[in-house]
């Protein structure tokens, strides 16, 4: 099976800089959907499930190759080869904008610039570093995951999205989260909130969008800053917006930021 069938990638709109939407832990592909209309009049857009998500194909998901995000870097590098594109806008949400990063650092041929929504490095305080949560926060959030996958997501979804103004976005994000196998979710979240990337984001030459929110209960303010600061050609956009989910609360706005970088050159 080819890495366009086992990705369930689609290809949609039109135009020379091709983007590739690579989503966030516990959801797939559709949660670009809001999004999607305000970019596809303007670029070719490749939309993709990771790896044991969303319409990908269960069986090839393999806990050694995906123990780290550099197995997801290496199924987005086979994408992107089985499609020919190159010079290609890599989208990241959340744990994705950090296998971009490595895709950036691993093909940098296959990569133009990249965009980060709402990205950490480490979810882990550190020093001077703030992540967001201690160590003992992560391993805490972590046994409640392993022990009720589908209380903790009906807990967990309406949170991260911060819109209590609009619950039906916190109910889409819960769904999502509920229809992922829990076995690979549980997995996958091991991956996402233990892993340290701060070294590897300081090797991306690619210019670089950091989006963050104003209120992310996930990523505190000074993560973009961090990235602004520690990599070597990153500008960080803070949006008028809550939550960690911007594609799908704050589509328009988000956008607006996509276009005013990839305009910009």
């Amino acid at each position: 099976m080819n890495p366009m069938e086992r990705h369930a990638v689609e290809l949609v709109g039109q135009g020379e800089v091709p983007l590739v939407l690579a989503h966030g832990y516990g959801c797939d592909k559709t949660m670009w959907q809001r999004l999607l209309p305000l970019l596809t009049d303007d670029h070719r857009v490749l939309l993709y499930d990771l790896m044991g998500c969303g319409g990908s194909t269960l069986a090839f998901y393999d806990r050694e190759r995906y123990a780290t995000l550099e197995g997801h870097a290496r199924d987005l590098i086979d994408v992107l080869d089985a499609a020919g594109l190159e010079k290609a806008v890599l989208v990241g949400h959340s744990v994705s904008a950090m296998t971009v990063a490595l895709v950036a650092t691993m093909r940098p041929d296959l990569v133009d610039r990249l965009v980060m929504v709402c990205p950490s490095p480490s979810f882990i305080n550190d020093g001077d570093y703030v992540g967001g949560f201690e160590r003992s926060d992560i391993h805490a959030l972590l046994e409640t995951l392993d022990a009720n996958y589908l209380g903790w997501s009906s807990e967990m979804a309406p949170v991260m999205m911060g819109t209590p103004h609009m619950p039906e976005m916190g109910e889409r994000l819960s769904n999502s989260f509920c229809q992922a196998d829990p076995d690979i979710a549980r997995h996958f979240a091991h991956v996402t909130f233990l892993a340290d990337h701060r070294e590897d984001v300081r090797k991306v030459a690619q210019e670089t969008l950091v989006i963050q929110c104003k209120d992310d209960v996930i990523v505190p303010p000074g993560v973009g800053l961090w990235l602004e600061r520690n990599m070597p050609d990153a500008t960080l956009v803070v949006l008028d917006a809550m939550g960690h989910c911007p594609h799908i609360s704050y589509p328009a706005e988000t956008a607006s930021a996509m276009r005013a970088f990839l305009g910009a050159r």
